[in-house]
């Protein structure tokens, strides 16, 4: 069920209502059936899925916290193992197969290139008809139908609460319906925030009232993370679409605006996704972690993924970065360290070699930002560079999003081979600006334009000119009918589905 739905402007106002008329003691219950229709509305058998892994890892927690030495190990092991499996299985496999294929016809003589597609031949046929017995379908159309919405998200969350349980964190959850909500929390189930069951598992237990100040906040929450989609993003989305479906029928400017475009479009419809599910939870009464802190107000590349994603960046610093010796390691092992967290993290966005050439990039601009730290410093005071001053913030935070936005590109292109000769073009940067008509590109501006304020002040101005969250009714009243107004008047209500639920 998309945020963005008829189905879901039906959907959360009910939950809500039947959420503090019901007794404290049955509301777990209503979230936890809730969630379950949430997820079935995507296709019905998504929820085997997730309820295999969700019994595995409720038993490995408790048997985690009751066993000793190398059984607590084992124990771990098994459950990341059934985690891992079902995201390589549906997210991976035909990548991996397919490398392999390609890479074995090139490299090996034509004897041991037939016999090594025989195994795959035999291992697939093997495979589909044991499912054929089973489910009645077959390999291929299990991967291609049974791609479960957000699984690299709930497969991390799941994952956080084995491992914390392991490293004594975190007590082992007895009550499996909590537990199964912790996993199934539909706010944040598809796409975020990667929660941890320290912030979350003790709220499940908590009693909360309703409170019309904190359900009015909420709810305005929600109102700008919808804005952020349907009138910033799905605009953004149109032009975005068309110039990187076809990139040999454009030019080199438009390929670069539509760049911009995309850099502009994801942040504003991954962060809407957050601050929806954030918003949501808090209208009931739940916290979630935030997710992101103006990304492209940053002056350094690792201040961007300090402020992007942060419960994925987070994810990926306290389960590979430190226990790989995070930067308490020599500087060759360090970077190796950055370079390798990244790939990986890229490989997880999705697969194909594009998001892993997107990881590597952003892997190599950490990297080089360490070696030229000090380098940089010694060439600013030579030449009496203030680096507190506004036109060199100004000057670093736009040389930060020329970066993003050249990385943005392999994340956006289809292949490798789009990917550069789109890079090609937009260094020729011929040719016309504009492809589209006069009013879509206006609507478009108008989104910048508007985010771009708002970023600013937020970043420099905090808690002045508020509108939203004024401390006059009124204000507050009018500026929500405003975005109400500008979501039905030029929003992009056609549900168009969040980027990241094909992750």
């Amino acid at each position: 069920m998309l945020f963005n739905s008829i189905a879901f402007l039906f959907f959360f106002p009910i939950v809500t209502i039947l959420y503090f008329l019901l007794p404290y003691r049955f509301r777990w219950m209503l979230l936890l059936i809730a969630s379950f229709v949430f997820y079935i509305a995507f296709l019905p058998v998504y929820c085997l899925i997730l309820l295999v892994t969700i019994v595995v890892d409720y038993f490995a927690g408790i048997l985690i916290a009751r066993t000793t030495g190398h059984k607590r190990t084992l124990y771990l092991i098994l459950s990341l193992i059934t985690n891992i499996g079902f995201l390589c299985f549906f997210k991976y496999y035909d990548f991996f197969i397919n490398n392999f294929n390609s890479w074995f016809s090139i490299h090996l003589p034509l004897m041991k290139e037939l016999w090594i597609s025989g195994v795959i031949i035999h291992w697939n046929n093997t495979v589909n008809h044991f499912l054929n017995g089973l489910l009645g379908t077959d390999l291929a159309i299990l991967r291609d139908i049974v791609l479960p919405i957000g699984l690299s998200f709930h497969t991390f969350q799941a994952m956080s609460y084995t491992i914390e349980v392991y490293r004594k964190k975190q007590k082992p959850e007895y009550h499996f319906g909590i537990y199964a909500l912790y996993v199934m929390f539909y706010p944040q189930l598809v796409a975020g925030p990667i929660e941890r069951p320290q912030n979350m598992l003790h709220q499940f237990y908590e009693k909360h009232d309703f409170d019309i100040s904190r359900v009015s906040y909420g709810l305005r929450v929600m109102l700008f993370g919808l804005f952020k989609k349907v009138v910033i993003a799905d605009r953004l989305a149109i032009y975005v679409n068309a110039v990187y479906g076809t990139p040999a029928h454009h030019s080199g400017a438009s390929l670069a605006l539509a760049t911009v475009f995309f850099a502009i479009q994801i942040y504003c419809d991954f962060s809407a996704y957050s601050e929806i599910a954030i918003g949501a939870a808090i209208v009931m009464g739940y916290k979630l972690m935030t997710n992101f802190r103006r990304p492209y107000m940053s002056g350094t590349i690792s201040e961007f993924w300090r402020r992007w994603h942060i419960s994925l960046s987070s994810w990926f610093t306290d389960y590979l970065y430190i226990p790989l010796g995070g930067s308490r390691v020599a500087v060759p092992r360090l970077f190796f360290n950055l370079f390798l967290v990244f790939l990986i993290s890229g490989f997880w966005h999705g697969a194909n070699w594009t998001f892993i050439a997107w990881g590597g990039i952003n892997g190599l601009y950490l990297v080089l930002g360490r070696l030229m730290a000090k380098p940089r410093k010694k060439w600013n005071n030579l030449l009496g560079i203030n680096e507190s001053s506004g036109w060199y913030q100004a000057f670093q935070i736009f040389t930060t999003f020329v970066l993003a936005c050249l990385a943005w590109i392999f994340f956006r292109a289809a292949s490798m081979s789009d990917a550069l000769l789109i890079i090609r073009r937009i260094f020729t940067f011929k040719g016309p600006l504009f492809t589209d008509t006069f009013s879509m590109m206006a609507y478009a501006f108008f989104g910048i334009g508007f985010l771009l304020l708002y970023e600013i002040k937020s970043e420099f101005f905090p808690g002045k000119f508020t509108l939203l969250n004024n401390r006059h009714w009124l204000v507050r009243q009018v500026s929500c009918a405003v975005l109400l107004i500008l979501i039905l008047s030029i929003g992009v209500l056609d549900g168009g589905q969040f980027i990241y639920f094909q992750f």
